[in-house]
């Protein structure tokens, strides 16, 4: 029995053979997993964890109590806004009329300060309550005195305003100087006094002079 000698092309073959595989084991080791500082290896970013509650203090605010603090700033500053504007009326309409009838009324105050009874001229004025809403929200009468007289004449008016209970709170006095006969003049007495409890004014004194 001869032993056979491989010739050169076999072992060529063989050794090209082990080279590949070796190759092919320095890829798949280079592939796997390193520390990161290849440049053929592949990254990736690890999953960020949630922060420790226990290190924050305080309750954060959600997002309902938020809303409600808004809409109640919001309320509070439309209040606010409201009074401020019907204030702000109440006193132009004040204004207004205070231009127009403050001498005649002190004239009324000093005629009926000493009178006695209720004077001689009732029949002579008529009282109408003025909608809230052309006041400011203030409680304003308008007072119309009328000359039924043939001659000139004054006229000084007292209305009282008097609670549920029929106690006098306040007073006014209004009036009309120099009148024409068959003239009217048509003052407005207004009460300084809270919308609550409602007023009721009343005609107590009307002197013709």
């Amino acid at each position: 029995m001869s032993t056979r000698i491989p010739d050169g092309r076999g072992r060529s073959r063989r050794i090209a053979v082990l080279l590949a595989a070796l190759a092919c084991g320095s890829v798949l080791a280079s592939c796997s997993t390193d520390s990161g500082n290849g440049s053929g290896a592949s990254t990736f970013s690890p999953r960020p964890t949630a922060p420790n509650a226990s290190n924050f203090t305080g309750t954060p605010p959600s997002a309902m109590s938020s809303a409600a603090s808004s809409i109640i700033g919001s309320a509070r500053a439309s209040a606010s806004a409201a009074a401020s504007s019907a204030s702000a009326a109440a006193s132009a309409f004040e204004a207004s009329v205070s231009a127009d009838t403050a001498r005649a009324s002190a004239a009324a105050e000093k005629k009926l300060k000493d009178l006695k009874g209720s004077g001689n001229a009732l029949s002579d004025v008529a009282m109408t309550g003025l909608p809230r809403s052309e006041t400011g929200g203030l409680l304003a009468v308008l007072v119309t005195i009328t000359n039924k007289t043939d001659h000139k004449a004054s006229y000084a008016v007292q209305i009282d305003f008097k609670n549920p209970d029929g106690k006098v709170v306040e007073t006014r006095f209004v009036g009309a100087e120099n009148l024409d006969p068959g003239a009217r003049a048509q003052p407005i007495a207004i009460s300084r006094q809270p919308a609550e409890p409602v007023l009721t004014p009343r005609l107590t004194k009307a002197q013709r002079y």
